[in-house]
Protein backbone atom coordinates (compact mmCIF):
# COMPACT_ATOMS: atom_id res chain seq x y z
CA UNK A 1 0.00 0.00 0.00
CA UNK A 2 1.28 3.44 -0.90
CA UNK A 3 2.21 5.69 2.03
CA UNK A 4 0.06 8.41 0.50
CA UNK A 5 -3.07 6.23 0.52
CA UNK A 6 -5.79 7.67 2.71
CA UNK A 7 -7.53 5.07 4.83
CA UNK A 8 -10.60 5.05 7.03
CA UNK A 9 -12.41 2.48 9.13
CA UNK A 10 -16.20 2.49 8.89
CA UNK A 11 -18.47 0.66 11.29
CA UNK A 12 -22.03 0.39 10.03
CA UNK A 13 -25.17 -1.61 10.70
CA UNK A 14 -25.71 -4.45 8.24
CA UNK A 15 -28.18 -6.92 9.74
CA UNK A 16 -30.44 -9.40 7.98
CA UNK A 17 -33.37 -7.01 8.45
CA UNK A 18 -31.76 -3.61 8.05
CA UNK A 19 -28.91 -2.07 6.10
CA UNK A 20 -28.33 1.44 7.42
CA UNK A 21 -28.79 4.02 4.62
CA UNK A 22 -26.50 6.49 6.37
CA UNK A 23 -23.84 3.80 6.46
CA UNK A 24 -24.08 3.43 2.70
CA UNK A 25 -23.95 7.21 2.22
CA UNK A 26 -20.92 7.48 4.51
CA UNK A 27 -19.14 4.73 2.58
CA UNK A 28 -19.88 6.58 -0.65
CA UNK A 29 -18.55 9.97 0.50
CA UNK A 30 -15.38 8.40 1.89
CA UNK A 31 -14.64 6.55 -1.35
CA UNK A 32 -15.53 9.65 -3.38
CA UNK A 33 -12.94 11.57 -1.32
CA UNK A 34 -10.27 9.03 -2.22
CA UNK A 35 -10.24 6.98 0.96
CA UNK A 36 -9.61 3.26 1.06
CA UNK A 37 -12.28 2.06 3.46
CA UNK A 38 -12.07 -0.82 5.90
CA UNK A 39 -15.80 -1.53 5.88
CA UNK A 40 -16.77 -3.23 9.14
CA UNK A 41 -20.29 -4.62 9.37
CA UNK A 42 -22.22 -4.80 12.64
CA UNK A 43 -24.49 -7.69 11.80
CA UNK A 44 -26.53 -8.31 14.97
CA UNK A 45 -27.84 -6.56 18.08
CA UNK A 46 -25.06 -7.92 20.28
CA UNK A 47 -22.32 -6.50 18.05
CA UNK A 48 -24.12 -3.18 17.70
CA UNK A 49 -24.69 -2.76 21.44
CA UNK A 50 -21.13 -3.84 22.28
CA UNK A 51 -19.70 -1.34 19.76
CA UNK A 52 -21.81 1.52 21.13
CA UNK A 53 -20.79 0.70 24.70
CA UNK A 54 -17.08 0.37 23.84
CA UNK A 55 -16.90 3.72 22.03
CA UNK A 56 -19.56 5.49 24.12
CA UNK A 57 -21.70 6.42 21.12
CA UNK A 58 -25.46 6.28 20.64
CA UNK A 59 -25.64 5.82 16.88
CA UNK A 60 -23.97 4.20 13.91
CA UNK A 61 -22.32 4.54 11.44
CA UNK A 62 -19.05 5.67 12.98
CA UNK A 63 -15.88 6.56 11.09
CA UNK A 64 -12.30 6.39 12.36
CA UNK A 65 -9.41 8.04 10.52
CA UNK A 66 -5.83 7.78 11.77
CA UNK A 67 -7.13 6.26 14.99
CA UNK A 68 -9.40 9.23 15.71
CA UNK A 69 -13.16 8.85 15.84
CA UNK A 70 -14.69 11.27 13.34
CA UNK A 71 -18.34 10.43 13.94
CA UNK A 72 -21.32 9.65 11.73
CA UNK A 73 -22.42 10.73 8.28
CA UNK A 74 -22.70 14.49 8.86
CA UNK A 75 -19.53 14.61 10.98
CA UNK A 76 -17.69 12.80 8.19
CA UNK A 77 -18.95 15.30 5.63
CA UNK A 78 -17.69 18.15 7.82
CA UNK A 79 -14.32 16.45 8.23
CA UNK A 80 -14.03 16.08 4.46
CA UNK A 81 -14.91 19.75 3.91
CA UNK A 82 -18.34 18.99 2.44
CA UNK A 83 -21.47 21.01 3.08
CA UNK A 84 -23.87 19.90 5.79
CA UNK A 85 -27.52 20.84 5.69
CA UNK A 86 -28.82 22.80 8.65
CA UNK A 87 -32.37 21.50 9.28
CA UNK A 88 -33.36 24.88 10.74
CA UNK A 89 -31.85 27.01 7.98
CA UNK A 90 -34.01 29.14 5.70
CA UNK A 91 -34.24 27.66 2.22
CA UNK A 92 -35.98 28.68 -0.98
CA UNK A 93 -35.02 25.41 -2.68
CA UNK A 94 -38.48 23.73 -2.38
CA UNK A 95 -40.18 26.70 -4.02
CA UNK A 96 -37.52 27.10 -6.72
CA UNK A 97 -37.74 23.40 -7.64
CA UNK A 98 -41.54 23.51 -7.66
CA UNK A 99 -41.80 26.50 -9.98
CA UNK A 100 -39.02 25.18 -12.23
CA UNK A 101 -40.80 21.86 -12.71
CA UNK A 102 -44.24 23.37 -13.27
CA UNK A 103 -42.75 25.81 -15.78
CA UNK A 104 -40.98 23.01 -17.65
CA UNK A 105 -44.17 20.92 -17.58
CA UNK A 106 -46.17 23.81 -19.01
CA UNK A 107 -43.61 24.32 -21.77
CA UNK A 108 -43.65 20.61 -22.59
CA UNK A 109 -47.44 20.57 -22.79
CA UNK A 110 -47.39 23.65 -24.99
CA UNK A 111 -44.88 22.07 -27.35
CA UNK A 112 -46.80 18.80 -27.55
CA UNK A 113 -50.12 20.50 -28.33
CA UNK A 114 -49.13 23.64 -30.25
CA UNK A 115 -45.66 22.83 -31.55
CA UNK A 116 -44.21 25.86 -29.76
CA UNK A 117 -42.77 26.42 -26.30
CA UNK A 118 -43.59 30.04 -25.58
CA UNK A 119 -47.35 30.35 -25.91
CA UNK A 120 -50.07 32.08 -23.94
CA UNK A 121 -51.44 28.67 -23.06
CA UNK A 122 -48.10 27.71 -21.53
CA UNK A 123 -48.29 30.69 -19.17
CA UNK A 124 -51.82 29.70 -18.14
CA UNK A 125 -50.77 26.08 -17.59
CA UNK A 126 -47.79 27.20 -15.53
CA UNK A 127 -49.98 29.07 -13.05
CA UNK A 128 -52.63 26.35 -12.92
CA UNK A 129 -50.06 23.58 -12.44
CA UNK A 130 -48.34 25.61 -9.73
CA UNK A 131 -51.63 25.96 -7.90
CA UNK A 132 -52.27 22.21 -8.08
CA UNK A 133 -48.79 21.26 -6.85
CA UNK A 134 -48.84 23.86 -4.07
CA UNK A 135 -52.20 22.49 -2.92
CA UNK A 136 -50.84 18.94 -3.03
CA UNK A 137 -47.92 19.89 -0.77
CA UNK A 138 -50.26 21.54 1.71
CA UNK A 139 -52.57 18.52 1.73
CA UNK A 140 -49.75 16.12 2.62
CA UNK A 141 -50.18 17.35 6.20
CA UNK A 142 -53.18 19.63 6.30
CA UNK A 143 -53.07 19.78 10.10
CA UNK A 144 -49.56 21.27 10.13
CA UNK A 145 -50.44 23.60 7.26
CA UNK A 146 -53.56 24.92 8.97
CA UNK A 147 -51.63 25.58 12.17
CA UNK A 148 -48.95 27.59 10.39
CA UNK A 149 -51.59 29.31 8.24
CA UNK A 150 -53.34 30.58 11.38
CA UNK A 151 -50.28 32.67 12.21
CA UNK A 152 -51.05 35.20 9.51
CA UNK A 153 -54.18 34.56 7.42
CA UNK A 154 -56.88 37.10 8.34
CA UNK A 155 -59.87 34.88 7.52
CA UNK A 156 -58.45 31.78 9.18
CA UNK A 157 -57.94 33.79 12.38
CA UNK A 158 -61.65 34.59 12.41
CA UNK A 159 -62.85 31.20 11.15
CA UNK A 160 -60.43 28.38 11.95
CA UNK A 161 -61.89 25.79 9.47
CA UNK A 162 -60.75 28.04 6.60
CA UNK A 163 -57.22 26.77 7.22
CA UNK A 164 -58.45 23.30 6.27
CA UNK A 165 -60.58 24.51 3.36
CA UNK A 166 -57.92 26.66 1.70
CA UNK A 167 -55.68 23.92 0.16
CA UNK A 168 -58.71 22.06 -1.24
CA UNK A 169 -60.03 25.29 -2.73
CA UNK A 170 -56.65 26.11 -4.27
CA UNK A 171 -56.32 22.62 -5.74
CA UNK A 172 -59.86 22.67 -7.13
CA UNK A 173 -59.37 26.08 -8.73
CA UNK A 174 -56.07 24.95 -10.24
CA UNK A 175 -57.53 21.77 -11.73
CA UNK A 176 -60.52 23.61 -13.20
CA UNK A 177 -58.29 26.31 -14.67
CA UNK A 178 -55.96 23.69 -16.09
CA UNK A 179 -58.85 22.22 -18.04
CA UNK A 180 -60.64 25.49 -18.74
CA UNK A 181 -63.73 24.10 -16.99
CA UNK A 182 -66.46 25.68 -14.86
CA UNK A 183 -65.12 29.21 -15.12
CA UNK A 184 -68.10 30.43 -13.10
CA UNK A 185 -66.61 28.51 -10.14
CA UNK A 186 -62.84 28.62 -10.65
CA UNK A 187 -62.58 32.37 -11.29
CA UNK A 188 -64.38 33.66 -8.17
CA UNK A 189 -62.75 30.92 -6.07
CA UNK A 190 -59.24 31.95 -7.13
CA UNK A 191 -60.07 35.64 -6.70
CA UNK A 192 -61.44 35.02 -3.21
CA UNK A 193 -58.62 32.91 -1.75
CA UNK A 194 -55.91 34.79 -3.65
CA UNK A 195 -57.23 38.18 -2.58
CA UNK A 196 -57.51 37.32 1.10
CA UNK A 197 -54.14 35.61 1.00
CA UNK A 198 -52.38 38.56 -0.63
CA UNK A 199 -53.81 41.04 1.87
CA UNK A 200 -52.96 38.74 4.80
CA UNK A 201 -49.34 38.26 3.74
CA UNK A 202 -48.82 41.93 2.92
CA UNK A 203 -50.19 42.98 6.32
CA UNK A 204 -48.17 40.40 8.29
CA UNK A 205 -44.85 40.99 6.52
CA UNK A 206 -44.79 44.54 5.22
CA UNK A 207 -47.02 46.36 7.73
CA UNK A 208 -46.70 44.38 10.98
CA UNK A 209 -43.07 43.39 10.14
CA UNK A 210 -43.56 39.89 11.54
CA UNK A 211 -40.92 37.18 11.02
CA UNK A 212 -42.92 34.05 10.13
CA UNK A 213 -42.52 30.86 8.15
CA UNK A 214 -44.51 30.50 4.95
CA UNK A 215 -47.15 27.77 4.79
CA UNK A 216 -47.18 27.91 0.97
CA UNK A 217 -45.37 24.59 0.44
CA UNK A 218 -46.73 22.81 3.50
CA UNK A 219 -46.50 22.94 7.26
CA UNK A 220 -42.89 21.79 7.61
CA UNK A 221 -41.38 24.44 5.35
CA UNK A 222 -38.40 26.64 6.23
CA UNK A 223 -39.33 29.23 3.60
CA UNK A 224 -39.85 32.66 5.22
CA UNK A 225 -43.23 34.30 4.78
CA UNK A 226 -43.05 37.13 2.29
CA UNK A 227 -42.34 37.36 -1.41
CA UNK A 228 -43.03 33.69 -2.25
CA UNK A 229 -46.44 33.48 -0.57
CA UNK A 230 -47.40 36.90 -1.90
CA UNK A 231 -46.41 35.75 -5.40
CA UNK A 232 -48.54 32.60 -5.03
CA UNK A 233 -51.61 34.67 -4.21
CA UNK A 234 -50.94 37.30 -6.86
CA UNK A 235 -50.56 34.54 -9.46
CA UNK A 236 -54.02 33.22 -8.55
CA UNK A 237 -55.48 36.71 -8.80
CA UNK A 238 -53.78 37.37 -12.15
CA UNK A 239 -54.96 34.04 -13.55
CA UNK A 240 -58.52 34.68 -12.41
CA UNK A 241 -58.58 38.22 -13.86
CA UNK A 242 -57.12 36.98 -17.15
CA UNK A 243 -59.65 34.16 -17.41
CA UNK A 244 -62.45 36.57 -16.54
CA UNK A 245 -61.26 38.82 -19.37
CA UNK A 246 -61.08 35.94 -21.83
CA UNK A 247 -64.35 34.43 -20.72
CA UNK A 248 -66.11 37.78 -20.89
CA UNK A 249 -64.96 38.27 -24.49
CA UNK A 250 -65.81 34.70 -25.39
CA UNK A 251 -62.24 33.92 -26.51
Amino acid sequence: MSKSTKTAVLYRMMTADHQCPYGRKTLHVLRSAGYEVDDQHLSNAEQINAFKAQHEVKTTPQVFIDGERIGGYEATRKYLGMSVTDPNATSYRPVAVLFALTALSALALSYSTAGALLTLQAAEWFIALSMVVLALLKLQDVESFSTMFLNYDLLAKRWVPYGYVYPYAEGLAGVLMLGGMLNWLSIPLALFIGGIGAVSVFKAVYIDKRQLKCACVGGATKVPLGFVSLTENLMMIAMAVWMLYRHGLGL
